[in-house]
């Protein structure tokens, strides 16, 4: 028998006033009532009920052990309750990560658009680029450009990540605009540092036509926001993520330069553990990003 059971067993002969009437309570025999007794003051090694024929009283170390008990019960119930409202109701702190570009553009947003529906939710949102590491336990949904091989995990597919070909307009009147993407090879062609082919863009264009660009330029960046204002600066043509040109665009402070050719989509996908029993936070911000992002059929 566990210990809460134990300790239910005798808070239930003290409040009854005998063993043959927490017997009837329980549903078991008298004669099993007071084996339990006998098991707790044997493991704790002290007298918790002084008994007679006639009547049965608690000792000082029993009195203590039925108010103590009476505590742990409660707050085990608590921590049930507790549980069930988390399964019932999104709350509590929610750990997803993101790619850079894409997270700060668009799933913060979305983030915020969640959060007003849940307010009991909070949000640690850390963008990386990196692969998720699920196994060190610091996500519970991630947000991930390529493919998540990590054991276990369950992967839904995203709309691809695409990306389009953009310059400022004060450049495309400086030096011309590309008509075909070979002229590329004559611009200055903003560059991403961790890209492994920095000097070469492999770009596919209508019916599946592919054309292998060399590139150069005068900059470079780590970082796909410096490329980003940059290109805004005037200094070339740069390859960008279209959810981060969305108010660039609409503003004309960059245009679209050969807008049929860019790279092939990359495949994108939300990732998270298997649970068979995922909290309501987690639930409910699964299926919200589902319907955010989710790939369209």
């Amino acid at each position: 028998m566990n210990l809460l059971a134990e300790m239910e067993m005798f808070i239930r002969v003290v409040e009854c006033g005998s063993f043959a009437a927490a017997a009837d309570a329980s549903g078991v025999s008298a004669t099993m009532v007071a084996k339990r007794i006998r098991n707790i003051e044997q493991r704790l090694g002290a007298r918790l009920i002084h008994r007679t024929t006639r009547r049965q009283q608690l000792s000082e170390a029993g009195q203590l052990y039925y108010e103590r008990s009476r505590q742990v019960l409660k707050e085990a119930a608590v921590a049930e309750s507790s549980v069930s409202e988390l399964q019932a109701v999104p709350s509590g702190l929610l750990r997803i990560a993101a790619p850079v570009s894409f997270g700060s553009a668009s799933v913060v947003p979305a983030l915020a658009e969640f959060m007003a529906k849940h307010p009991a939710v909070r949000v640690d949102l850390t963008l990386d680029n990196a692969p998720p590491k699920f196994s060190k336990g610091n996500y519970e949904l991630v947000i991930h450009i390529g493919a998540v091989d990590e054991p276990g995990i369950v992967v839904r597919p995203l709309e691809p990540y695409r990306r389009k070909l953009v310059a400022a307009p004060r450049y495309l009147a400086r030096r011309g605009t590309p008509k075909r993407p070979e002229e590329l090879a004559l611009h200055d062609c903003l560059g991403l540092t961790y890209w492994q082919r920095r000097d070469r863009w492999r770009l596919v264009g209508p019916r599946g036509a592919n054309c292998d660009v060399p590139v150069r330029g005068a900059f470079t960046a780590n970082h796909g926001e410096a490329v980003r204002v940059a290109a805004i600066e005037g200094l070339g043509i740069a390859l960008l993520p279209e959810a981060t040109l969305t108010h660039d665009l609409a503003a004309g402070r960059l245009v679209p330069v050969l807008p049929a050719w860019s790279l092939a989509p990359s495949p994108m996908y939300l990732a998270y553990t298997q649970d068979r029993r995922p909290t309501a936070k987690l639930r409910s911000a699964i299926d919200f990003l589902l319907h955010r992002f989710g790939a369209r059929r």
